[in-house]
């Protein structure tokens, strides 16, 4: 099994390799890669006492933070290395001061994850979430070296626990402790006879509350909404945007809108403009030149703002829900404001418990949409209880990275 699993790891590099002439993600991640054994026996000579910990892409990054941070506090004198699998987390990354190194983590064949783990020598690892790469797990447990899941969250679905997934569930069995969010994954895991689990809690919501309570303005924001009320859209797709071009005649006399969308590529920055030609419209790298209060579309083509930007925001939108799966409502929630996101949220714990809850609103149209923000114009009451229940929802899953340090001690 474990010669057709690296086989398809091959494949797959194979596949990124020849796609990078054509992909501006493809090309980044084979240049990360190019002498990546070279440049991490540099980063890490003389480095001792090294902390691994590996991250999918910028969303399990900022899921990692809190932990990486409580880390870094208690323990002076361990080194800090992290890994991404991604571009999108990598290059927006790269140079945080949080880690001590960080890298792009090799191709998960057998030479691969031993020479990695042999050049790095780390005293323990810690996965994100998910992430699981099967040869490194067996290398790591092979030499002994204790690894975790943070923030883990399991689904009888999953391929582990099915009848052909039984080589993959044995590597799960290898794994020191998993940190899970939730009782039910602790119930599968226990099933399947993984008993070493603690339910702790998502680490999210440590992270996007330390972002929420930090001091910082964005002038540019408070320039460009002027009186009028704003939708910040974050994390967008085609399908959003569409959603949200049909929305906003209907509300652009009392709403400004912001559209940070998941790809910042020229042509589908184009795309949206396209789609709002007949309003004002500004890309953020063009906002020194233009009359900002006079915008109103303003289009995030940058990375790296969307967390802060939502603290402006009087009414949140989250893309994804149409087409990938939702992106993370928490960044928006901290800031108690209302939630609107798409039909294809089941897999998102938190999205599920704030559509419970009242704080967030699945949506299938953009009527759905108009109508809920004419409610909240009617009756400012229900709008602020809307928000009240997005704050006490953050504040009622916060501890999750004390639980996690309380149990490694």
């Amino acid at each position: 099994m474990r010669f057709l699993y690296t086989l398809c790891i091959q494949s797959f590099a194979c596949v990124i390799k020849f796609a990078s002439p054509f992909y501006r993600k493809a090309k980044l991640w084979n240049a990360g890669k190019k002498d990546i054994f070279y440049l991490l026996e540099n980063k890490c000579y003389g480095k001792e006492n090294i902390v691994w910990f590996h991250c999918a892409s910028l969303g399990e990054f900022e899921q990692g933070k809190p932990l990486m941070e409580k880390l870094k506090q208690e323990e002076k004198n361990v080194s800090l290395l992290l890994s991404f699998f991604s571009p999108s987390g990598f290059e927006v990354k790269k140079n945080d001061p949080i880690a001590d190194i960080i890298t792009y983590l090799p191709a998960d064949t057998p030479k691969n994850a031993k020479k990695f783990i042999q050049i790095v020598k780390p005293q323990k690892v810690f996965f994100i979430k998910y992430e699981y790469w099967y040869n490194y797990m067996y290398e790591l447990s092979k030499s002994n070296i204790p690894f975790y899941y943070v923030s883990a969250i399991f689904r009888t679905h999953q391929y582990f626990f099915k009848s052909y997934g039984k080589w993959f569930l044995q590597h799960l069995k290898k794994c020191t402790h998993f940190f899970v969010q939730n009782e039910e994954s602790k119930t599968i895991l226990f099933q399947h006879g993984l008993s070493k689990v603690t339910v702790t809690g998502d680490t999210r919501f440590d992270s996007v509350y330390a972002t929420a309570h930090q001091s910082f303005s964005l002038d540019f924001i408070t320039s460009y909404k002027s009186d009028k009320k704003l939708i910040v859209a974050g994390s967008t797709w085609l399908p959003d945007e569409k959603l949200l071009s049909e929305l906003f005649p209907n509300i652009n006399t009392d709403y400004k809108l912001i559209i940070a969308p998941h790809l910042v590529e020229k042509n589908h920055i184009e795309k949206i403009i396209k789609l709002f030609s007949s309003f004002s419209v500004v890309c953020f790298s063009e906002k020194n030149n233009k009359n900002l209060a006079n915008a109103e579309v303003l289009i995030i083509d940058t990375i790296g703002l969307l967390r802060k930007i939502y603290k402006y925001a009087d009414v949140s939108y989250i893309g994804g829900a149409f087409k990938t799966g939702l992106h993370n409502i928490l960044e928006a929630a901290v800031f108690e404001k209302p939630i609107f996101f798409g039909t294809h949220y089941q897999k998102f714990k938190e999205a599920i418990e704030l559509i419970e809850r009242g704080g967030a609103f699945s949506i299938i149209k953009a009527n759905d949409m108009a109508q809920k923000l004419f409610e909240f114009s009617k009756n400012q009451i229900l709008y602020k209880n809307v928000c009240d229940i997005c704050k006490k929802y953050v504040a009622d899953n916060l501890g999750a990275t004390e639980k996690i340090w309380d149990s490694l001690l």
